[in-house]
């Protein structure tokens, strides 16, 4: 008996929903294209692209707080 050949997934590009075999050929994976590589990572670099997170306190701000570092605040810079 011959072996079932295993079809490869399709899964769709990010960027323009083109349908294609994951395949380790591809160097652009997930994407189709190397042309829908570079949109992505322009609306990344646009930051089109936002990840949520909860507001957090600034380092710097937070670090004067403290009774530590209080004290260099009255110092001279110099």
């Amino acid at each position: 008996m011959d072996k079932p050949v295993k079809k490869k997934p399709l899964v769709a590009c990010p960027t323009c929903s083109k349908e294609q075999e994951w395949s380790s050929d591809n160097p652009f994976r997930p994407f189709c294209s190397e042309r829908c590589k570079m949109i992505d990572l322009g609306a990344w670099a646009s930051e089109e692209y936002q990840i949520p997170a909860e507001p957090s306190v600034d380092d710097y701000s937070s670090s004067f707080e403290d009774s530590e570092s209080a004290d260099y605040l009255d110092r001279p810079l110099h």
